[in-house]
């Protein structure tokens, strides 16, 4: 057996050097610039994969089968692109349906799909081959599946023998799901490199040069599976020699689903890779715009507050520490509002004497301003339940404004309270006035010292405040005792 499973490994592997493999492919990869929305395409193909197999070989899918096409993937909605593709497409299912068998011929097979398909990039090379193989593959099951409820089918399934699938398929099905399976996710994956944001990463970038160099051989092992797998289906219907699944049939297939899971672990790397790079480069973006938007003059305040505390309208960000309901950002239009930033070490007494002042004021209907907390965690730590109870504690104990949740802070905020209002770990207070100016970069300890008397807390507002303050002992004493001023002879 061991013999039998080396000479079958060498008949696979011939002429496949990866050297002179790869030079056979990209001697045959001439894009004439055509570009191919091959994503509807892929929707259908991983449609026909999910319908085909019935759970159970007795000719009868299963009801997961019969539901509505997704609307996206509708045949209608692709009619003009596959116009265009079908020929293509046909000559594909030809070629692998006429010339499908093992070893050399394997390869040459595989190379004539690259020739067929020359002139497209390598995704669309990728999509259109498994759109090929699906094709036939849907055909194939279709009449499998339909032969025991319809006397045409079951008629065509006898002259094409399809009762064989019965007795043969169960010993090749693991390999050939497991090798389907990968050979889908890796072109998915591949074309997930191409619908990239370039705006975000060029094609210069380390692990998007990777992928581009590693591309036609994704393409090449995927060609290669495919003709390996509608061998087998072909062997499987009876359609070439007398034929029983061996132990040889089920190895090849699941040595290709080795291999190409392989490839597709080394692509997802590369897209984890390039997805980090992104995010990296939208906050940079995401931070300059928002230093811009802070140094404009607005009508009001409601773009400076929606880029500080959460800029989409899917969601109401907002909690009333009175009502405890969530509230959209529009109930601070025009409002004097203080942004309350801390950690979650802030303390009860901070906000005790906060609150004081906060409600005081309200009942003094003198100074009219909103708080809202915005807790700045450290995105380096992950989110737990002992954060989450941290959070729902504080946050029960405030009267005014806070978010919904900490995360909606986006990195490229928490980025400027750290570099440009230095916020460390100490809380600040931040005021926006109605017109979405900020008014000082901490304002805490004016609240602390002068009360709601510091309203509107701005600098100039400090500035007077301090002109007009002499240095008493009153001033350092405040409030803590009275008698202590008895004791200055």
């Amino acid at each position: 057996m061991q013999e039998v499973l080396a000479r079958s490994k060498g008949r696979m592997l011939s002429a496949t050097d990866d050297s002179a493999m790869m030079k056979q492919v990209q001697a045959s990869h001439a894009p004439d610039g055509r570009e191919v929305d091959v994503r509807p395409i892929l929707s259908i193909i991983e449609d026909i994969f999910r319908r085909a197999t019935p759970s159970t070989i007795d000719g009868v899918g299963t009801s997961e089968h019969v539901d509505a096409l997704d609307k996206n993937a509708s045949p209608a909605a692709l009619s003009g692109m596959l116009d265009v593709l079908s020929c293509d497409i046909r000559k594909i299912s030809c070629e692998i349906s006429c010339k499908c068998s093992g070893g050399e011929e394997a390869h040459a097979t595989t190379m004539d799909l690259f020739n067929i398909l020359s002139v497209y990039s390598w995704d669309a090379k990728m999509v259109l081959s498994l759109a090929a193989f699906a094709l036939n593959y849907g055909q194939f099951w279709l009449g499998a599946q339909l032969c025991n409820k319809n006397s045409l089918a079951k008629s065509m399934a006898v002259l094409k023998q399809l009762p064989n699938v019965l007795e043969h398929f169960n010993a090749l099905k693991p390999q050939l799901d497991a090798l389907i399976e990968v050979m889908l996710d890796l072109t998915k994956c591949i074309v997930e490199f191409k619908q990239l944001p370039s705006q975000y990463i060029s094609t210069d970038a380390q692990a998007m040069s990777t992928a581009m160099a590693d591309t036609p051989a994704a393409a090449y092992w995927t060609f290669r599976s495919i003709v390996a797998c509608h061998s087998q289906i072909l062997s499987l219907a009876g359609l070439r020699d007398a034929y029983t699944a061996s132990n040889t049939d089920a190895w090849e297939l699941a040595t290709l689903a080795h291999r190409v899971s392989r490839i597709l672990e080394h692509f997802k790397k590369l897209i984890a890779i390039c997805y980090q790079q992104i995010d990296e480069n939208r906050q940079i973006e995401a931070y300059h715009n928002l230093v811009r938007l802070l140094e404009t003059i607005h009508m009001d305040n409601m773009k400076v507050l929606r880029a500080l505390i959460y800029a989409k309208d899917d969601i109401q960000p907002v909690v009333d520490g009175f009502s405890r309901t969530r509230v959209n950002i529009d109930v601070l239009r025009r409002k004097h509002v203080l942004l309350l930033i801390s950690s979650l070490d802030l303390s009860a007494e901070e906000i005790l004497v906060l609150d004081q002042l906060y409600t005081g004021h309200k009942a003094q209907g003198e100074f009219d301003y909103a708080i809202v907390w915005l807790p700045i965690l450290d995105r380096s730590t992950a989110w737990d339940e002992g954060y989450r109870q941290k959070f729902e504690q504080l946050q029960a104990m405030m009267p005014w404004y806070t978010v919904q949740h900490p995360t909606i802070i986006e990195p490229a905020v928490v980025k400027y309270v750290k570099e440009v209002w230095k916020f460390s770990k100490k809380t600040i207070l931040v005021p926006v006035d109605p017109q979405g100016r900020i008014l000082n970069q901490n304002a805490f300890h004016m609240l602390w010292i002068w009360g709601n008397l510091a309203f509107p807390f701005s600098a100039e507002k400090e500035a007077a405040l301090w002109k007009a303050e002499s240095w008493r002992l009153e001033l350092l004493i405040d409030d803590i005792d009275s008698t202590v001023l008895e004791w200055v002879p």
